[in-house]
């Protein structure tokens, strides 16, 4: 179930909420403590934006136990995502990392960038469905490129769909990488 809770533009200035601290404090539900996090998610990347004189609009939400921040609209939004997403994921990291210093709890917010992750995902679906089928009518395993624990988890996801497959990891990260073979 997907929640859209508000769309922020970068250009405007945001006045105080009047919040409390943290929802749980106030008694609130585990979908109040992922809008407060995309709320401190989305201040912390608005003033980015504001620093690096870029345009984009930032979207909160809360999908499946996690908030959910997207930055989509400006030009220079392909630079925050770099090759591979390797941009996207660190700025991912330090985002979790404000969340985390204002509320003490660790976050698993999810950031996307001009849509990158979401068309990764897709590609990555079709890898996953597409390699499975192959394992399953060669009877031969596949051990995939090394991927990020995002990337891994959407093929293990799309392998899983696939019967007469089975995926695990193997690798110490960066190395980590997918293996699809045939259950036996």
């Amino acid at each position: 179930m997907s929640e859209t809770i508000e769309t922020i533009d970068a250009d405007q200035d945001d006045a105080a909420t009047g919040e409390p601290e943290n929802a749980e404090q106030a008694g609130g539900t585990d979908d109040d403590v992922l809008v407060r996090e995309g709320d401190i998610a989305g201040d912390y990347l608005e003033r980015l934006l504001d620093l690096l004189d870029y345009d984009g609009d930032i979207d909160l939400d809360v999908e499946a136990g996690r908030a959910i921040v997207s930055i989509d609209g400006g030009e220079d939004l392909e630079k925050l995502v770099g090759p591979r997403g390797t941009v996207l994921e660190a700025l991912q990291e330090l985002t979790r990392l404000a969340v985390q210093q204002e509320t003490g709890s660790r976050s698993r917010l999810m950031l996307d960038i001009a849509g990158w992750r979401a068309d990764r995902r897709e590609e990555l679906r079709e890898l996953g469905r597409s390699t499975a089928e192959t394992v399953l009518s060669s009877g031969e395993r596949v051990r995939l490129q090394p991927m990020s624990p995002f990337e891994r988890k959407v093929v293990h996801d799309a392998v899983a769909t696939v019967s007469g497959v089975t995926s695990e990891s193997e690798g110490e990260d960066p190395k980590r990488r997918v293996v699809i073979f045939p259950v036996s």
